[in-house]
């Protein structure tokens, strides 16, 4: 059921704290955890504690949480000190735009250059 942890997921798992991750900050509805693959010396992930395939299902179906994963992408920035030089947030949503983990989930990208457009 939407909302639901799933068994077979890697975030859900992370929350579940049955996956080890190194978290950076957790809210009641949110998870901040570092990228295991990082592509900027600041990347990390903010999950919602809910399960959603990707953004748009989170949005529609609990916009309070997909407004705290945004406020939380920006909590992070300031705790990598990147607010003041820029970062990113990204939602991949969809395996064509290269989402790999099918529970909503922010990117927080800084610490260098980000190229436009993104590619």
């Amino acid at each position: 059921m939407a909302g639901e942890a799933q068994a077979d997921c890697l975030f859900c798992k992370i929350i579940a704290k049955e996956v080890p991750a190194t978290v950076v900050r957790e809210t009641e509805t949110t998870v901040a955890f570092r990228d295991i693959n990082p592509q900027a010396p600041t990347h990390v992930l903010v999950i919602p504690k809910v399960h959603y395939p990707d953004a748009a299902s989170l949005a529609a179906a609990e916009p309070l949480v997909a407004a705290d994963i945004l406020r939380e992408a920006g909590e992070v920035a300031a705790g990598d000190d990147v607010d003041g030089s820029g970062y990113r947030i990204v939602f991949n949503t969809g395996a064509g735009a290269g989402q790999t983990v099918f529970h909503a989930h922010a990117h927080v990208l800084g610490g260098r250059g980000l190229n436009w457009p993104p590619g």
